[in-house]
């Protein structure tokens, strides 16, 4: 007689790749939207070391928003902070998406992003293949939260967007939805700006706020 064989669900974790120059709490609602409303296992914040649609100038150093991160996920056992991409050697979310997939096939992997990513995304790198590789989740973020769905990636994958959040992640690809969430106002270019003039910073996580200024991270002045 065969013994009628078991296999294990795979861990759901989500991916929030970015520069996180600084992290802030808009970084921890996106992460944290995805992470209930998809019930992931887990949130990685995956820290870029340079994202090539980005300036280097203004950029913290990567082992300095590596420690940030971590002081932005500290009490939230379900967020990890990675240095993935760094250890691979890239910038480009295609490649690390393979490799992550390649170094952990028993895991089912989200891709999350903001709506303003989404409207950039044609941009991307094989920003084609990507819609391919994993699931993806956009959570609306800033004022206009419709707007990317106008963009070109959404329209080119119009038809393969699950209307309701609560669908399948393990459906084949592509396979992507838009999380509607509260909207939060952290914006890493207006804390730089705010914590260069000094003052009141909005929107940040005190203890990441309290290194930014004993480092002196982006000329922050106490």
């Amino acid at each position: 007689m065969t013994k009628e064989r078991h296999v294990l669900p795979k861990r759901r974790i989500g991916i929030l790749g970015g520069s996180f120059n600084p992290p802030h709490l808009g970084h921890l609602a996106l992460a944290r939207t995805a992470y209930r409303r998809l019930q992931l296992d887990e949130v990685w914040l995956l820290v870029s070391p340079q994202n090539p649609l980005k300036a280097k100038k203004g950029m913290a150093p990567f082992a300095e928003r590596m420690a940030m991160c971590t002081l932005l996920a500290d009490g939230n056992p379900w967020l990890k902070v990675s240095d993935f991409e760094n250890r691979i050697h890239t910038t480009f979310t295609y490649h690390t998406l393979l490799a992550l997939k390649e170094a952990y096939p028993d895991v089912l992997f989200v891709w999350l992003m903001g709506t303003d990513n989404l409207m950039s995304f044609h941009k991307w790198e094989a920003w084609g293949k990507i819609f391919q590789t994993v699931p993806i989740a956009v959570i609306n973020r800033g004022d206009a939260p419709l707007a990317g769905l106008k963009s070109p990636a959404a329209i080119r994958f119009a038809r393969y967007r699950r209307r309701k959040e609560s669908a399948s992640l393990d459906t084949s690809l592509p396979n992507w939805r838009v999380l509607f969430a509260p909207v939060h106002e952290g914006r890493a270019t207006d804390i730089r700006r705010q914590i260069r003039r000094g003052g009141e910073v909005a929107n940040m996580h005190p203890r990441v706020l309290e290194r930014i200024r004993l480092q002196n991270t982006y000329g922050a002045t106490t």
